[in-house]
């Protein structure tokens, strides 16, 4: 693994502990995780771009910028579960 796979194996590990973490917190239905993680890639991704472009040095390792892309991975997985709990309910 050299290049640019072995970033983003561990970006996406990092990521999928986070979505399962936040999880594991609140609980809820398999449809849950399912959103945790997705919100969890998302939020990591784009916060990791916004810290590659706003140069953001702070806690980088290797080429992940950690810090902003693990912000930005938090910041989505609290959206989403805002919108969860203020979701319509089924009858």
């Amino acid at each position: 693994m050299t290049g640019i796979a072995a970033p983003i194996i561990f970006a996406f590990l990092i990521a999928t502990a986070y979505g399962a973490t936040f999880h594991l917190l609140f609980g809820g239905p398999p449809r849950h995780l399912i959103l945790y993680l997705l919100a969890s890639w998302t939020g990591f991704a784009l916060g990791h771009f916004l810290g590659t472009f706003l140069n953001i040095t702070l806690l980088k390792l290797g080429v992940i910028h950690l810090f902003s892309a693990s912000l930005g991975a938090w910041v989505a997985l609290l959206i989403s579960r805002w919108l969860i709990k203020n979701e319509p309910s089924r009858q």
